[in-house]
């Protein structure tokens, strides 16, 4: 069994970054990725996932809103 979470598949995103607890985290990594082009202020999750027919087929969608420092909005 494997140690560490794979950030790069849908489940270890959700895992590290979509719950309340990890909001903080959440928002530096965003302010890191957007490298000063704004500066995200807040983010909500609303949390929409649909399971696939088969097990070979994606079936995760989660959203993530975010807030700027100058209020605007925009979904991840």
């Amino acid at each position: 069994m494997a140690k560490y979470i794979n950030p790069f598949t849908d489940w270890g995103f959700k895992r590290l970054f979509g719950q309340e607890f990890s909001k903080d985290l959440l928002i530096s990594f965003l302010n890191d990725l957007f490298e000063g082009e704004f500066q995200v202020r807040d983010v909500s999750f609303k949390d929409k996932e649909q399971l696939a027919d088969s097990k070979d087929l994606r079936g995760c969608i989660y959203d993530v809103y975010c807030e700027t420092d100058e209020g605007k909005h925009f979904i991840v």
